[in-house]
């Protein structure tokens, strides 16, 4: 038989709470009885706290004697059971009557809470890191195969391809984007020049410039600098457009209309951008080229005639066609970066703004790699 510990009727009128004899310090046993509600479920959770066993213990009520339970009362064994988790205490009911378990179902309580969270390892952490990305490389490339597959389609289904949006995006991500491509690869191409000039000089070769900086801009510098202010001004759009979609259900909306997000949203993105990235690559070659032009007719004193025939004369079918390809593949992974992140959106304004970050940081880390690849490719392939 237990010690009653809580005898104030006029506390507890309906409810008593009993230690059970034979209890330690790290393992305690405590017996309801009567019913638990609004009325005693403060004093309640105190009596309890009071004799919450020290850590890693063990506390069983004991509800056999509960007649009934209300919500109050439900809410303060769930409080208790918080307590007992933080403190690593781990509390079990005991006895549990069909009415009182009843009343329990109603609010999806659980005997047993999880236990304590444990820091993961070295090898744990870094497992689940190679886990998240494998796993996110899987559903990336899933919507680069639909986005591909629906851009495919598009040309051969009259009628699927919405082409207003089309002309929309590309004005968006083209025209719009010239300016700053433009001026930005203008300014790469004069510095290219004049670094160049400061080592060519000192041999008599400064006429070398217009090679150097045709080749730079036309293989490398063009498509890599274009691609990447695309990927900080149209990705990012990209990106926080379809976030904000995602966040305001729309997608969801559309799903629900039987409208495909990869028709009607992604396909007109990612044509645009494969479209308008090689255009704005080949305009920055040539502002790339136009700036080294002026800095050797102002800065070297060569005529613009046989600079402009060294150019000529240094550039190749392939470097044009290395620098395009580039282009189209950069283009790709930017549209389809933006698209993922943008549509892998959970939660509200503060999760757009994470997204376009992570959308604008991935994708030039992935023109970077891939520029890397390409150029060992083209080297060893065709010298």
């Amino acid at each position: 038989m237990g010690v009653p510990t809580t005898a104030a009727k006029s506390t507890l009128p309906q409810l008593t709470l009993t230690d059970a004899p034979h209890t330690s310090v790290r393992e305690r046993t405590l017996a309801l009885a009567g019913v638990l509600d609004a009325r005693g479920a403060a004093v309640f959770a105190a009596g309890v706290r009071k004799r919450l066993p020290s850590k890693k213990g063990k506390l069983v009520l004991d509800l056999s004697a509960l007649t009934a339970i209300d919500s109050a009362g439900t809410a303060t064994l769930v409080d208790l059971w918080r307590t007992g988790h933080r403190r690593g205490v781990k509390i079990e009911l005991a006895g549990v009557q069909p009415a009182v378990q009843k009343e329990l179902e109603q609010f999806r309580v659980t005997v047993e809470l999880p236990p304590p969270a444990t820091i993961p390892g070295f090898f744990e952490s870094l497992g689940e890191t190679a886990w998240s990305a494998v796993t996110a490389l899987g559903n990336f490339m899933v919507l680069a195969a639909d986005v591909t597959i629906g851009g495919i389609q598009a040309f051969f289904t009259p009628g699927r391809m919405r082409w207003a949006t089309y002309f929309r995006e590309a004005s968006l991500m083209g025209s719009q984007a010239f300016g700053i491509v433009g001026l930005i690869t203008f300014l790469i191409g004069l510095t290219l020049a004049f670094q160049s000039a400061y080592q060519l000089r000192q041999f008599g070769a400064a006429i070398y410039v217009a090679s150097l900086t045709a080749i730079s801009m036309v293989r490398e510098m063009g498509p890599l600098i274009t691609a990447i202010l695309v990927a900080g001004r149209s990705g990012s759009s990209i990106t926080s457009e379809v976030a904000t979609m995602k966040v305001g259900e729309e997608i969801d909306a559309m799903q629900v209309m039987g409208i495909p997000f990869v028709d009607f949203i992604a396909v007109p993105k990612v044509l645009a951008m494969i479209t308008m990235v090689p255009l704005l690559t080949m305009l920055a070659d040539l502002l790339g080229i136009l700036g080294g032009w002026l800095v050797g007719m102002i800065y070297l004193d060569i005529a613009p005639k046989p600079y402009l025939q060294k150019t000529i004369d240094a550039l190749v079918t392939k470097d044009l066609v290395t620098g395009l390809f580039k282009s189209v593949v950069f283009a790709w992974g930017i549209a389809l970066i933006g698209l993922y992140h943008g549509i892998g959106v959970r939660g509200g304004a503060q999760e757009v703004g994470k997204a376009t970050t992570a959308s604008v940081v991935s994708a030039i880390f992935f023109i970077i790699v891939a520029d890397s690849i390409f150029s060992i490719i083209f080297y060893v392939v065709m010298g």
